[in-house]
């Protein structure tokens, strides 16, 4: 039996100030009177609505909690500043069968939001060219060499997503020759560039309360907007109109992958887009989870580890228009060499990150002992394209914003990821404008940056002053609980009434639960280089066992718990209850995250 916190419960979880990854265990509290008329009006088990409730969800926003649509959450699309402009010159190219270059970035937002629009000008009868910079050696957004040869194929539009908001500089080259649309969500320090249209819910001037939408999901608006323009110019009179709902399972995965909060629209987005992706029909996502051998229920999970890590894959230390590729064929043989390369090449960066990690690792260590307030660690020859996972696993482990850079030729490139309340992206851009930086810009918990490698140092103290507060932060954040369970009580009935709180992602984490003193009974290293622990646990009254897996368990106090403590005192365990299914049966499994000595 689920125990949820009730409103008089205050204080730590079972007691737990200092767990074994150095954490406090706090519950998250709700309204009981919000639960119960939850629960009263919508006839829910007491757990789905205890949890409603402590996410702040009220009465009468439940129902479209639980069943997202976009019959009632989807946005006026013309709520966007100049989005009629840009709907306007699409619908106009269209018409006219322009031919259109969509300029793109190398993440999964930005191949996905490529691979949308491109398929969606394609099918309304343009030709399309594409184009992805390289890291390496054209870095972040557009180039004007780029831009150039665009226009020199054929391009009388430029379509520019996931980028393009802070490239004034670079679209001016081709003022006078092709009309710009920018369609993006990076946050702006100005005013937009002087093009036909920037559409952009984080441009200054932009009101329209659509600031947590990623690139692809501002393409969809953008898509649905040019349709309507369309529609009133009688253009579907002799014609089909295209099937913009196909085209979801593209947003959903940008969605969950640039790790957009999971509420209002982009829950509807990502629900329905799962729905989508099940049927398997875009040959390249197909292939993808075939090769992932993903064959469990699609959810957000699905999207995050299993295919965005390999769309991404390729950005990072490969060609960089390898995902956009697979996103677009329509060839299934070749969406399957596709999807191999992308493993490969998937399998590459995890060793090339691997080969950085220990030492970033013991680096930060030494910075937080001597009190450092942000950690910036480099190395000579480190992989720009992955500088950005390894700053993010340091800001895991420390509680800390975190910056790691890789240095060649006197100049270094880097990439820093921050911690909830310490707006990293603001610090990164001040460092830039006071000349310390080549090149910087991001936003609150992500920033990415350059600077020449004797001024790293000065970097660092800069993000220390700019910063001091986070010196203040406990080593670990602390761990929100919403209920514990008894071993016995954790069955795949609970688990999936849990699930009717899905998908699950930023802005609606998967709740958090305690398995209170658990034995673990059994404990083995399983998958690539031992790197989890497979248990099993009993209560302390025996009963039957629960399967319980720790996932990146290499080291530490707490693998070395579940190790060493068969037979032993009991603990207790927080993580999440899931119900997966294996061979057409369904059993529960939990997924450890924490533990406590009981």
């Amino acid at each position: 039996m689920l125990t949820p916190m009730s409103a008089s419960q205050t204080g730590t979880v079972l007691g737990v100030t200092h767990s074994l990854s150095g954490r406090r265990w706090l519950w998250r509290t709700g309204e009981e009177r919000v639960a119960a008329g939850i629960a009263q009006r919508l006839d829910l088990p007491e757990i789905v609505s205890r949890l409603l409730a402590a996410r702040g969800i009220g009465i009468e926003a439940a129902t479209d909690f639980l069943e997202p649509t976009l019959r009632v959450l989807l946005p006026d699309p013309s709520a966007m500043a100049d989005m009629e402009a840009a709907a306007d010159r699409l619908a106009d190219a269209i018409r006219r069968s322009e031919t259109v270059a969509v300029y793109g970035d190398y993440d999964v937002d930005g191949a996905c939001s490529a691979a949308l629009m491109v398929s969606f000008l394609r099918a309304l009868g343009c030709s399309v060219h594409h184009h992805v910079p390289d890291r390496i050696k054209e870095g972040y957004g557009p180039n004007a060499p780029a831009l150039e040869s665009l226009v020199a194929r054929g391009a009388s539009l430029i379509v520019c997503v996931d980028c393009g908001t802070a490239a004034a500089v670079a679209l001016s080259a081709v003022a006078g020759r092709a009309d710009v649309i920018v369609l993006d969500h990076h946050k702006a320090e100005g005013p937009p560039p002087s093009i036909l249209a920037t559409v952009n819910p984080n441009r200054l001037d932009d009101a329209s309360g659509l600031n947590n939408l990623c690139a692809a999901g501002v393409s969809f608006l953008t898509a649905i907007a040019t349709v309507r323009a369309l529609r009133r110019s009688g253009f579907f009179a002799a014609r089909p109109e295209p099937d913009l709902m196909g085209l979801l399972d593209l947003v959903a995965l940008a969605t969950v992958c640039d790790v957009m909060p999971l509420t209002g629209v982009n829950r509807a987005f990502v629900c329905q887009g799962l729905k989508v992706m099940a049927r398997r029909a875009r040959p390249g996502i197909a292939a993808l989870l075939e090769v992932t051998q993903a064959r469990e229920k699609l959810n957000a999970f699905t999207c995050g580890y299993a295919l965005g890590p390999r769309i991404n894959a390729g950005g990072r230390i490969s060609e960089a228009d390898l995902g956009l590729r697979l996103l677009l064929t329509e060839d299934r043989i070749e969406a399957l060499a596709l999807a191999e390369k992308l493993e490969a090449v998937n399998r590459m960066r995890q060793d090339v990150e691997a080969g950085i990690m220990d030492t970033a690792m013991r680096a930060a260590e030494s910075q937080v002992a001597a009190g450092r307030a942000a950690v910036l660690v480099m190395g000579q020859g480190w992989h720009p394209g992955v500088v950005g996972i390894v700053a993010g696993r340091i800001k895991e482990r420390f509680n800390r914003p975190a910056c790691v850079a890789g240095v060649a030729d006197g100049l270094g490139k880097g990439s820093g990821r921050s911690v909830p309340g310490v707006d990293l992206g603001s610090a990164v851009i001040a460092a830039r404008q006071a000349g310390i930086l080549v090149t910087g810009g991001g936003h609150a918990m992500a920033a990415g940056f350059s600077a020449r490698a004797e001024r790293l140092d000065e970097f660092h103290a800069f993000l220390d002053e700019r910063l001091a507060a986070a010196a203040d932060m406990p080593s670990a954040a602390d761990l929100i609980i919403e209920g514990t369970l008894a071993v016995g009580g954790a069955t795949t009935e609970v688990a999936r009434h849990l699930e009717r709180l899905a998908p699950f992602g930023a802005g609606n984490e998967e709740p958090t639960l305690v398995l209170h003193r658990a034995r673990v009974v059994r404990a083995d290293r399983v998958g690539r280089e031992a790197s989890s622990i497979r248990t099993f646990l009993e209560g302390e009254g025996g009963g039957p066992r629960l399967k319980a897996m720790m996932f990146r368990a290499r080291e530490g106090a707490l693998a070395d718990a579940l190790l060493s403590r068969t037979d032993a005192v009991p603990l207790h365990l927080a993580g999440h209850l899931r119900a997966e299914e294996w061979n057409g049966s369904v059993s529960p499994t939990f997924i450890i995250s924490d533990a406590a000595v009981a």
